[in-house]
């Protein structure tokens, strides 16, 4: 049997990268999914398709987590066409690598407003189709948040922000049979990654010669795990932060 078989799970920003594998594995360990784009429809679209020509379920649905209206209506849209819902993955997010002189009010609150504060909409949304049959939530942190690199003082602090939420809510959710798990990626090639320049760079080359595993990472790396702490498998796995980043930040 498949592990995540006719479980409805939510993967926001999953129109590219690690999001759009989570989505891709969860379906194929039977789950039906919803694939949460910010703007990126085509893409969106593109990962359904992946999806249903392998027979698995999905569909599309807009939303900018940082918006609470929209967050509502991505999970009218969820209870609508599926009635339920088991397993959230937060993973929308942005990353901006600057020194902190050009540190900015807008900059600051687009990296808080969906890394944190779109997290915790989700959550909210995400109990209220939970009920008393529990669920289960994913954050997708960063090995950045216990390492933080330069110029990454708020990306950083954002996904330490999401780890202390993942430990607060597993204690707060005592009792309710929901668990909550951060999973944080190392170095891993996406499309963001590459359009930032840093797949090719040399300090990509730098990171790898410091990754135990010396490699940059994938996205099915990361979904991998998320299948597992969706799953029974990690049924007794709760308010954890688990690296995943080829033993980078295994220090």
């Amino acid at each position: 049997m498949s592990k995540l078989n006719n479980k409805v799970a939510i993967v926001t920003g999953a129109s590219k990268g690690i999001g759009a594998s989570i989505a891709v594995f969860f379906a194929a360990e039977g789950a039906k999914v919803v694939v949460n784009y910010a703007s990126s429809k085509e893409d969106a679209d593109k990962v359904v398709k992946t999806i249903t020509n392998k027979g698995g379920t999905a569909i599309a649905v807009q939303g900018d987590v940082s918006k609470k209206s929209d967050v509502i209506r991505l999970f009218e849209e969820t209870k609508k066409a599926y009635g339920t819902l088991d397993v959230l993955v937060n993973n929308a997010g942005i990353y901006q690598y600057s020194p902190i002189e050009e540190l900015t009010e807008e900059s600051f609150h687009s990296q808080f407003n969906i890394n944190v504060l779109g997290s915790l909409f989700s959550i909210q949304e995400a109990l209220k189709l939970f009920d008393k049959k529990g669920g289960n939530i994913i954050n997708i942190s960063s090995g950045a948040s216990n390492t933080p690199l330069p110029t990454g003082s708020v990306y950083s602090s954002t996904k330490a922000a999401l780890d202390a939420i993942t430990i607060a809510l597993s204690k707060e959710f005592s009792g309710r049979n929901i668990r909550i798990n951060s999973i944080l990626p190392g170095v891993v090639e996406t499309e963001g990654s590459h359009s930032a320049g840093f797949i090719g760079s040399e300090f990509e080359a730098k990171l790898v010669q410091t990754t135990p595993l010396g490699r940059t990472g994938q996205p099915e790396d990361i979904a991998k795990v998320a299948v597992f702490l969706a799953s029974e498998d990690g049924g007794w796995i709760n308010g954890e932060k688990i690296t995943v980043s080829g033993g980078i930040y295994g220090i």
